[in-house]
């Protein structure tokens, strides 16, 4: 995998989201991790949390002034992602744009490669 196909960007609306998350707990060194973890009814789920540490295997991810720690496991199902922040009228979520998935169920926390 290239360099450039393991990047992973935020969309503006989801950096805001971040930067409300972080501002909510009070600490400024955290970020949003973000996880690929087995399971789902895809095969695969995304999981995503608030963070402030990082080890060797992290890649932290910055756009729009919003940091995101992804580990490098991860980071192999999730290059060249899009994480962005939708605002529906069934309610609000992350929704990751992965072009590794090749199929995702329908309310788009699993998927499959």
């Amino acid at each position: 995998m290239t360099e450039a196909s393991r990047q992973v960007q935020m969309t503006e609306s989801a950096a805001k989201r971040i930067q409300e998350l972080i501002a909510s707990e009070g600490a400024a060194n955290t970020m949003l991790r973000l996880q690929v973890s087995g399971g789902g009814c895809s095969g695969f789920q995304y999981e995503f949390s608030l963070d402030s540490d990082t080890t060797d295997e992290d890649c932290i991810f910055e756009n729009y002034g919003a940091k995101m720690v992804i580990d490098e496991v991860s980071l192999d199902l999730l290059g060249g992602a899009e994480i962005d922040f939708v605002r529906e009228m069934v309610g609000s979520a992350f929704r990751v744009n992965n072009p590794n998935a090749t199929s995702s169920c329908g309310c788009g926390s699993s998927f499959s490669i």
